[in-house]
């Protein structure tokens, strides 16, 4: 039987999955391959559509009563986060102080890559005492022109976005990874691979991914073309700067520190009413 595996065309998964999509990894079955963005398997992991699945650390509240939570294969660091976008200093375009000042947005309509992204989480948290007048869900790659284009007073974007946005004409006002560091002094858990109960055994999906992370590491010129054939960003400089920023030793093992990340992130969406409460068990990684 095929493993039905979900994830996004972005350059760190594809390099992360390459040897397990391709069949590199002894023992583990062939796979049956979706790519979506995070946006889009939130909402089928809901249903139970993958056996494994990228999703954000955001939607573990409505997931965990279904599928475990590896310590492994995802994104989770620190310089990585989120950034909000505009086309000048503030959101109009003015003379705004460029500073993340909770009161930029005020008024604002702001582009979001999906409602249950770590992203929009953080985005929420952050500017929790002066939100912004309206938020709209929009496709990732629409986000950055429609800023530039003014349809948009500003846009959370995630990924190779943070390389390419000043092609846009567009001004970072705020890097929520930067904010959350400072705040909690921990990193950023932005995306978690998750193993459908009764359908594939958490050990060996766990086994399974870490060797296809060890033989990425050790041959990255064998991935090449396949992450290239799917980078939304083709140049080499900007996939290889994505690589080496989002797959790094928390993707090999989430720890100590990347649980407490975790925890925190949704502890802190919890007492703030943004997601369901859960037990910390429940949101920790499958380890035995």
């Amino acid at each position: 039987m095929a493993l039905s595996l979900a994830i996004s065309p972005c350059p760190n998964d594809t390099f992360v999955f390459h040897a397990l999509v391709h069949g590199l990894v002894p023992g583990a079955p062939p796979v049956d391959l979706t790519y979506a963005d995070v946006d889009v398997t939130n909402t089928a992991a809901e249903r139970g559509a993958y056996d494994l699945v990228k999703v954000s650390y955001a939607a573990l509240p409505w997931l965990l009563d279904d599928y475990h939570l590896l310590p492994c294969g995802g994104a989770l660091g620190r310089g990585c986060g989120p950034l909000v976008l505009t086309r000048g200093d503030g959101p109009d375009g003015g003379s705004g102080n460029g500073t993340g000042s909770r009161a930029d947005l005020t008024g604002a309509t702001v582009a979001v890559p999906g409602d249950r992204t770590t992203a929009y989480l953080l985005f929420r948290l952050w500017s929790a005492q002066r939100p912004p007048a309206r938020i709209e869900v929009v496709p990732f790659h629409e986000i950055m022109p429609g800023v530039a284009a003014g349809r948009y007073d500003a846009g959370l974007v995630i990924h190779e976005a943070r390389f390419t946005y000043p092609r846009h004409g567009l001004t970072a006002l705020v890097d929520l990874g930067e904010w959350w560091e400072a705040d909690t002094g921990l990193p950023i858990p932005l995306g978690a691979i998750l193993a459908r109960k009764g359908a594939v055994d958490p050990a060996e999906a766990t086994g399974w991914i870490r060797e296809s992370v060890r033989r990425a590491w050790a041959d990255p010129a064998g991935t090449e073309a396949y992450v290239l054939a799917h980078a939304q960003e083709m140049e080499r400089d900007v996939v290889d700067r994505h690589i080496a920023l989002y797959v790094n030793e928390f993707t090999a093992e989430l720890g100590a520190e990347g649980q407490a990340a975790v925890d925190a992130l949704l502890g802190r969406a919890a007492a703030a009413g943004l997601t369901p409460q859960i037990s910390s068990s429940r949101a920790t990684a499958w380890t035995s």
